[in-house]
């Protein structure tokens, strides 16, 4: 591990770490074919590393009434964009093009959400997480009311809203650590991937 994708102190061997932490990182990095390094820079503070992935985990990773796990990374890479956070944009964008099976969405959206090629529907969910996540919004009546009218229950438009601000918070903790997204995200997505012969 190197002290390039951080700021602040590495654990220098993944057998030093917590053993439900150093597990984590491990089935990742089976999945993924590499650890992203977000993992390595929150490692150091274990109980954090812990509230922030079970919190991630509680919103990215469960059913929505009505949100697709695509849509879910749209919010992410919007708001990422918003904040300049290069690490999320990246991470998020590969996971974004995977789960879209669309090599052109990421960036569309991480360049200028509102010409991008997204439903209405889409288009009204991020703008909600931009008004909640760059202007300090509120969720008001007129919101409200414009969110129903596209399908959106109160279980969704918390997620949206959780969803901005969980990465404002992992936005803020990657660009102050100056964590570079792994040189593997920048691909994943946009070419097949090679089939085992």
């Amino acid at each position: 591990m190197t002290q390039a994708i951080s700021r602040f102190p590495l654990v220098g061997n993944l057998d030093a770490l917590p053993a439900d932490i150093r597990e984590r990182i491990v089935a990742v990095q089976e999945k993924a074919g590499f650890v992203p390094n977000v993992f390595l820079m929150l490692a150091h503070r274990p109980d954090e590393f812990r509230a922030f992935f079970n919190y991630h985990d509680a919103l990215m990773e469960r059913e929505g009434d009505s949100l697709t796990k695509a849509e879910k990374e749209m919010i992410v890479v919007a708001v990422s964009a918003d904040h300049g956070c290069l690490y999320c944009v990246v991470a998020h964008g590969a996971i974004l093009r995977i789960l879209a099976k669309d090599p052109l969405l990421a960036d569309q959206i991480s360049v200028n959400y509102r010409t991008a090629a997204i439903s209405e529907r889409q288009r009204t969910m991020l703008d909600f997480a931009l008004h909640l996540a760059a202007e300090r919004g509120v969720l008001d009546d007129a919101w409200q009311v414009r969110l129903e009218k596209m399908g959106f229950t109160l279980n969704d438009i918390w997620d949206i809203g959780s969803i901005a601000a969980l990465f404002g918070l992992s936005n803020c903790l990657v660009s102050m650590a100056r964590t570079p997204p792994n040189d593997e995200f920048y691909l994943l997505g946009r070419v097949p991937r090679a089939s085992a012969s």
